[in-house]
């Protein structure tokens, strides 16, 4: 008799839910609302940041078949989906030049048709600059994209200032392997260091300029940067 109530009390506390916080509901449901997440699902994209990379490159042309592309930050991997694409690195058209797409991400990236990703690499760490350059073709990118962001810590000038510093190493991998002439394409978090940021782009891009895509939620200080027309340093 006890071995039965003693199951019968498994079984129904396995059914037990914990409570969702305010917090968590809120994100729920912003979710279930979000067009961008609905089309995400529909289209089969990873997640609705897919949709920010689209509406950027319909306007600005950054990614042209044959180009070479790494993408920082890459997981769950909805930009290089959008890349992959974009650069025909999957060879889905035969009368188009065949480009390159190469991930890299602290986290594990689903597989990919057309990417070869490097998982568990740091964007700033200079084996994975010697890595870049051995997959990449003749070493070098037309474009660096960059998405990620540091986790979050409940401080937003904390947060700012980490993701500043992702995004100015970027300039150390851009100087490594990106083509004269190249583009970059960094997500920051608007802040007191973001005129620093744009400054030290303006060194070396003949053109800076800050966007926010529809697809970026309206309450988020997120903005991208789009550089183009890579310069290497004087010094370098």
């Amino acid at each position: 008799m006890f071995c039965l109530l003693h199951r019968r009390f498994l079984h129904s506390s396995c059914r037990l839910q914990k409570k969702k916080s305010n917090a968590e509901r809120r994100w729920l449901a912003r979710q279930t609302n979000d067009p961008y997440v609905k089309a995400s699902q529909a289209l089969n994209f990873r997640c609705r940041s897919a949709f920010k990379l689209l509406e950027i490159d319909d306007k600005f042309r950054l990614l042209q078949p044959g180009s070479c592309v790494v993408d920082c930050g890459t997981a769950p991997g909805a930009w290089s989906q959008v890349a992959v694409h974009r650069v025909n690195s999957a060879g889905t058209d035969p009368t188009l030049p065949r480009g390159t797409v190469v991930g890299i991400d602290l986290l594990n990236i689903p597989p990919l048709d057309g990417a070869h990703f490097l998982s568990n690499h740091n964007v700033a760490d200079p084996a994975t600059h010697a890595k870049l350059s051995e997959v990449l073709p003749g070493g070098r990118a037309h474009v660096l994209l960059s998405d990620m962001a540091p986790n979050a810590s409940g401080f937003r000038d904390l947060d700012h200032e980490r993701l500043i510093g992702l995004c100015s190493s970027l300039l150390d991998l851009a100087e490594m392997i990106l083509h004269p002439g190249g583009s970059l394409l960094c997500k920051y978090w608007d802040g007191a260091l973001t005129c620093h940021l744009q400054d030290k782009l303006c060194l070396v891009f003949g053109s800076v300029r800050s966007l926010k895509p529809h697809a970026s939620r309206k309450d988020s200080a997120e903005r991208y940067f789009l550089a183009r027309n890579y310069r290497k340093p004087v010094n370098s």
